[in-house]
C-alpha cells in the first residue's frame, strides 16, 4: 500500500506555533500520593499549546499537559517534530499522527513523546471541525448534546471534611451532577469516616465517586473497597497501581461497585490490557495522555465493543466533545483549574455539561494564558 501524500489537497499547513504555559494553582493540591510520601503537593500545571495555521487562513488550537515534571520534555519533542507538518494537508489527521510518531520512533509510542503529539492532533481536529463550521462533537457524530458531569476540584485530601461539604454544596448548586472525593490515606479508618460524612451530607440521591490514586496493595484494596460498598458509590477509582491489570481484574470480579481506571496510561496498547482482562467497569482514558483525539477514538471503539462505561480524565474542554460522541451514556470530569486559560466557559446545568454551538473545541486563549507563557517556537519551514 502506498504511503505517499494523497494528490488531492484541500489545504496546506503553513505554520505551527508552540507555547509552553505554566499555570499556577490557587493552592497546593494533595491526593494520597502526597500523604503516603510519594509526591510533593502540586502547585502548577504545565501545558503545551499548538496553534496550527493553514494557507487558506484557518487555525486550530490544541493542548496537552503535564502535572509536576514533564512539561519541558513535551515542548522539546513537539518543537523537534513540528517541521514535519509544514506543507501537509491538515485534513489527513490519521496519516499525520502516524508520520509524527515515526519521526520520533526511537523514544517510543507512549509517554511524553505521544503526549507532545497530542497537542498537534487536537489542534488538527479543532481545525477540521472549524472548516466544517461544526462543534467537534457534531463533526464526530454526537449521541447527545449534554453529558453527565461530576466534580473533583473540591474533594482533595488537603481539604477538611467541612470544607469538602461546602465545596460539594456549591458545586451541585452550579449545575454539576456528581461529586468525587479522594481517599488513600495511611489511616484507612479516616478514609471511611470522610466518605461516610460526605455521603451523609449529600444524601442518597447524589452520585458519589472515590479515587485512591493507586495507593493500596491488593489485600488492602480488597478490604477497603468492600467496606466502601455500603456507600452506594458510582465507582472506586484507581484502587491499585495503574499497571496492575490482574489486581484490578480480581477487584472487578469481586465487587458490586464499579472499578474505574485508565487515566495514567499513555497508549491504546496499555488500555487494551485493562479491557482484555476485564479489569475495569469504567474506562478513564485521557486524550492528551494517549496521544490525542485520534487515539482516543480508537479506545472509545474498543470500550464500546466491550460494553464499558466511559469517563474521560481531566481536560473537559476536549473530553465533553468526545464523551458526547460515545454511544453509551458517559461521564465527564469537571475541573475548574484551566478556567484562567480560556475565554469561554462550558455550561453546567441539571447535572450535565452542555455542548456549545461554537465551531471546533470552542475555545480561545486568554491574555493571561499568553502572560503565563514561558517559551514559544514558531515553525513555518518544512524539514
Amino acid at each position: 500500500m502506498s504511503t505517499t501524500t494523497p494528490t488531492s489537497v484541500l489545504d496546506r499547513i503553513s505554520s505551527v506555533t508552540l507555547s509552553s504555559v505554566t499555570l499556577p494553582l490557587p493552592a497546593p493540591i494533595s491526593d494520597a500520593k502526597v500523604f503516603t510520601g510519594r509526591q510533593r503537593p502540586m502547585t502548577e500545571v504545565a501545558l503545551l499549546f499548538a496553534e496550527i495555521r493553514t494557507e487558506a487562513g484557518l487555525e486550530g488550537v490544541g493542548f496537552s499537559y503535564s502535572k509536576r515534571a514533564g512539561g519541558p520534555a513535551q515542548f522539546a519533542h513537539a518543537r523537534e517534530v513540528a517541521p514535519d507538518l509544514i506543507g501537509e494537508d491538515p485534513n489527513d489527521i490519521g496519516r499525520l499522527w502516524t508520520k509524527l510518531v515515526w519521526a520520533g520512533a526511537s523514544v517510543g509510542r507512549s509517554g511524553a513523546a505521544t503526549q507532545a503529539l497530542a497537542a498537534f492532533d487536537v489542534a488538527l481536529w479543532d481545525l477540521k471541525a472549524k472548516r466544517a463550521n461544526l462543534p467537534l462533537a457534531k463533526l464526530l457524530g454526537a449521541h447527545r448534546d449534554s453529558v453527565r458531569c461530576y466534580d473533583t476540584s473540591g474533594g482533595f485530601l488537603h481539604e477538611s471534611v467541612p470544607r469538602i461539604k461546602d465545596n460539594a454544596t456549591r458545586t451541585l448548586e452550579s449545575g454539576v451532577g456528581g461529586i468525587k472525593i479522594k481517599v488513600g490515606l495511611p489511616d484507612r479508618a479516616e478514609d471511611l469516616r470522610r466518605v461516610a460524612a460526605v455521603r451523609e451530607h449529600l444524601g442518597d440521591g447524589v452520585p458519589l465517586m472515590v479515587d485512591a490514586n493507586q495507593q493500596w496493595d491488593r489485600p488492602t484494596a480488597m478490604r477497603v473497597c468492600r467496606a466502601l460498598e455500603e456507600f452506594d458509590l458510582v465507582w472506586i477509582e484507581e484502587p491499585l497501581d495503574a499497571y496492575d491489570v490482574e489486581g484490578h481484574a480480581e477487584l472487578a470480579r469481586s465487587l458490586t461497585t464499579a472499578v474505574a481506571s485508565g487515566e495514567m496510561l499513555t497508549s491504546v496498547a496499555e488500555h487494551y490490557e485493562l479491557i482484555r482482562a476485564g479489569a475495569v467497569d469504567v474506562l478513564q482514558p485521557d486524550a492528551p495522555r494517549v496521544g490525542g483525539i485520534t487515539q482516543f477514538l480508537t479506545l472509545a471503539t474498543l470500550a464500546d465493543h466491550h460494553h464499558l462505561q466511559l469517563a474521560p480524565h481531566f481536560a473537559m474542554e476536549i473530553h465533553v466533545h468526545l464523551a458526547a460522541a460515545y454511544p453509551r451514556e458517559p461521564w465527564v470530569e469537571h475541573f475548574d483549574w484551566l478556567h484562567p486559560l480560556f475565554n469561554e466557559r462550558l455550561e453546567t446545568r441539571d447535572g450535565r455539561m452542555h455542548l456549545s454551538d461554537r465551531p471546533g473545541l470552542g475555545i480561545t486563549l486568554t491574555d493571561q494564558a499568553r502572560a503565563w507563557t514561558v517559551e514559544t517556537a514558531t515553525v513555518d519551514t518544512p524539514r
